[in-house]
């Protein structure tokens, strides 16, 4: 079978691998989606993800496709399902897991980061990361489940109610996906903050968010009960703390760099009883994911600028590619 596999930094090679054989609790998926995004750009460059990925292994984190065969011992999906696959697996057994917060477990494994993923015409992954998809949800949507369930955990980790005022901070697809989701979690007034005039006249226009503004020229006011930092830069994560108001709750989810600081007014943070939030991947996320995409509160293929082939893969993670805001491969 045909795979891009990750064989050293910033060296991806388009390989013949046998097609893996699944073990007793693993199901079978024949690709046909895998998103590229942020961290897959940070593996490419030698960069930490969820974990770190050793190569030689296949990226591809985001995924969707068929089920071509199951293990003696699953029970949950058969051959024919149409799933996505939920690609962080959980030891159960540290501290981490054993109270309540598996997203910190000290024994994380990836599909696509520490086990070959979706970016071959094959992968395995263990049947309780498997979920069958919801029949009005195409499978080029539901390549977007994992960034998606990333986003409810943020959310989840806030505590939210209609007469807030909310920000996102970043109009890239994970900001507009944070702007559905806030209105689909029943805040009532939603803005966007970018550099793209075009994206937040879209998002105006098309998913009901109330104001926007462009960072290059516009000062965000003080004036947000939930703020969520969606780029991963100091400047826009200062931002994020300055467009507070008292008791408000900043969510810190755009990743930078592993040695990134950025600076803060302490005295602000304890004078608005301020509470700074970070989020970590996302546990058990996927049931609710799926249901926002299968009821049509979430629109994500409107987001979708590229569909790429395994062989443009690299022109992508590097940067040939122009204007992508977000992209997904074609697999099979």
């Amino acid at each position: 079978m045909k795979a891009l596999v990750l064989t050293g930094k910033k060296q991806l090679a388009l390989q013949d691998l046998p097609t893996p054989m699944v073990a007793a609790n693993e199901v079978l998926v024949n690709t046909a989606y895998a998103g590229i995004c942020g961290t897959d750009r940070a593996l490419y460059a030698g960069l930490p993800g969820s974990a770190d990925a050793v190569p030689p292994i296949v990226l591809g984190h985001e995924n969707s496709g068929t089920v071509a065969a199951i293990g003696a011992n699953v029970t949950n999906v058969k051959v024919g399902d149409r799933v996505t696959v939920d690609p962080n697996i959980y030891c159960g057994q540290c501290d981490y897991c054993l109270t309540d917060r598996p997203e910190l477990c000290d024994h994380l494994s990836a599909v696509g980061v520490t086990r070959d993923g979706g970016l071959e015409q094959s992968f395995t992954a263990p049947a309780s990361v498997v979920y069958r998809v919801p029949d009005n949800v195409s499978l080029k949507a539901a390549a977007t489940t994992e960034p998606i369930s990333c986003a409810v955990h943020g959310l989840k980790l806030l505590k939210l109610t209609p007469y807030q005022k909310a920000l996102v901070i970043g109009d890239g697809f994970m900001g507009q996906i944070f702007a559905q989701l806030l209105q689909a979690y029943g805040v009532h007034q939603v803005d966007l903050a970018g550099r793209s005039d075009d994206k937040l006249a879209f998002n105006h226009e098309k998913f009901g968010v109330t104001r926007t503004f462009n960072t290059t020229r516009d000062t965000l006011p003080a004036d947000y009960d939930v703020v969520i930092e969606a780029v991963g830069l100091p400047q826009t994560q200062e931002q994020a703390v300055e467009a507070t108001k008292k008791g408000a709750q900043v969510l810190m989810f755009g990743v930078g760099q592993p040695d990134q600081t950025f600076s803060m007014n302490t005295y602000e943070v304890y004078q608005k009883q301020l509470t700074i939030q970070g989020a970590f991947i996302n546990p058990y996320a996927f049931k609710d994911s799926l249901a926002l995409l299968a009821s049509g509160q979430l629109d994500v293929e409107s987001l979708i600028s590229h569909e790429v082939s395994l062989e443009q893969v690299e022109d992508v993670l590097n940067g040939q590619v122009s204007g992508v805001s977000k992209a997904v491969v074609k697999v099979q």
